[in-house]
């Protein structure tokens, strides 16, 4: 039996899910587990994980949906379950790499890490232990364009269905963005925009906060503000220096980051304008 991922969002009509579970039905699937949601302005979204026989044939399910719901603004996306192919972008920092490769060596992700790009050649030692390739792109005396140019060609050679960035500390550019449109997940410490720019830690440190986190999302051309699909927070309090806030900083980035990893790697995010919605 194979296992496949069902997503549909559309406008919000009567039937929608008899007709949907009325097609796998005949074509004799059978329904592991369902979810649905209709906003306040009445989308609606569906997720339904369901097996099937081995000759499967998607293509024939796709065509029987249309002709049930046959409204253009409804869409599906049918998906087989399986590993998703990802390539990691980083730059010296290591603890969201670690903790995603770590993971992975342990097969906790749903995914095959391809490789992992990097402007500094400062982790290759530590990714040649997952023996996993590990490709030096310096950006030193490149414009941006060349420098992305470079990094574009090394994805291509392994055309990853998701790119993830690891604390890799560089502004993409939006034809960078455009090439991987909703394909990008991106870390940050939730201080942004109250505290931007560098040493964002130390900033906060001197303003006395009494909340850290951090905040996982699709990258966008929007600086930070694409569609959110994780967050977390820990409590701080005045014991706390820079360093310390920076170390439980960390750890909740690489967590964030796991989980907003795992909820899109399991096909369980829909990017509604610039939102999310998780099933």
């Amino acid at each position: 039996m194979a296992k496949h991922t069902l997503l549909m969002e559309g406008p919000d009509a009567k039937g929608l899910i008899f007709h949907v579970t009325s097609v796998l039905f005949n074509n004799e699937c059978n329904i592991l587990r369902q979810d649905e949601y209709v906003s306040p302005n009445g989308w609606f979204f569906m997720r339904t994980e369901f097996v099937s026989a081995d000759d499967f044939d998607t293509q024939k399910v796709l065509v029987d949906l249309r002709v049930k719901v046959p409204s253009e603004e409804v869409q599906f996306r049918l998906n087989t379950q399986k590993k998703k192919d990802i390539v990691l972008l980083c730059t010296k920092e290591h603890h969201c790499l670690s903790e995603i490769l770590i993971r992975y060596a342990f097969e906790e992700l749903n995914a095959n890490v391809l490789a992992v790009v990097s402007n500094y050649n400062t982790l290759q030692p530590f990714v040649s232990k997952f023996g996993i390739p590990f490709h030096y792109v310096s950006a030193e005396d490149k414009t941006r364009e060349e420098h992305e140019a470079e990094v574009l060609k090394t994805l291509d050679i392994y055309d990853p269905e998701l790119l993830v960035l690891a604390k890799y500390m560089r502004i993409l550019s939006p034809d960078f963005v455009s090439k991987y449109s909703n394909k990008i997940v991106n870390i940050h410490h939730s201080f942004l925009p109250a505290f931007i720019g560098a040493n964002p830690y130390k900033q906060a440190f001197e303003r006395g906060v009494k909340i850290i986190g951090a905040t996982a999302h699709f990258v966008n051309n929007h600086l930070d503000e694409g569609p959110i699909i994780a967050q977390d927070t820990r409590e701080v309090d005045h014991r706390y220096s820079a360093a310390d806030m920076a170390r439980d900083g960390r750890d909740v980035e690489k967590m964030v980051l796991i989980k907003a990893l795992k909820l899109v790697l399991d096909d369980r995010v829909f990017i509604f304008g610039n939102r999310t919605v998780i099933l």
